[in-house]
């Protein structure tokens, strides 16, 4: 790799990997997985850096790869592990938060961990990483229509969540654009 490159890379890397990481994490629900699947993805980036930095859109082309290694860490998870019950997704806490706000993002997480990995997929890119349908759709390699109708359910099964009714502001999100 040339090194104006090599240089780009590690700057695309240095401004966008946590980022990167955090959606991994919303679609995952285990930071060390986050990690591994960002890491993961990072390096398949880099392998053909050169030639998706001529095409344009890395950023989107990253998220996409970042979302299909989570997804596939995923479903090996799933026929391999047992989560480990109620006290999974607490284990991980940030003691610079203030407490309400870590009670609210393990609610949400846990909420998140429920739904199938399609649906929390299309909540994470849209809501979360704030990306368009179209962008979503892109990143998960599937129509418009299939990120619309996967976010729908998602939403009905969110608000329905009795762990998440004193968050007011679900009632109001999901007009589909």
């Amino acid at each position: 790799m040339k090194q104006a490159d090599e240089q780009d890379y590690v700057d695309f890397v240095t401004h966008q990997a946590n980022a990167l990481c955090r959606t991994a994490y919303l679609l995952c629900g285990d930071w060390r997985r986050a990690e591994d699947a960002t890491q993961e993805a990072l390096i398949r980036l880099y392998r053909i850096w050169s030639r998706i930095q001529r095409k344009g859109s890395v950023g989107a082309y990253a998220r996409k790869v970042v979302v299909s290694t989570t997804m596939d860490g995923l479903r090996r998870k799933s026929s391999q592990e047992v989560v480990g019950g109620e006290t999974y997704f607490a284990g991980e806490q940030d003691s610079s938060d203030p407490l309400a706000v870590l009670e609210d993002r393990l609610v949400i997480t846990q909420a998140l961990a429920t739904l199938p990995a399609r649906q929390r997929a299309c909540v994470v890119l849209r809501y979360f990483d704030e990306l368009s349908v179209e962008e979503t759709a892109l990143a998960l390699d599937c129509r418009p229509g299939t990120v619309k109708s996967q976010t729908m359910r998602a939403l009905e099964k969110l608000r329905a969540n009795p762990a998440l009714a004193h968050f007011s502001e679900l009632a109001g999100v999901g007009r589909l654009t």
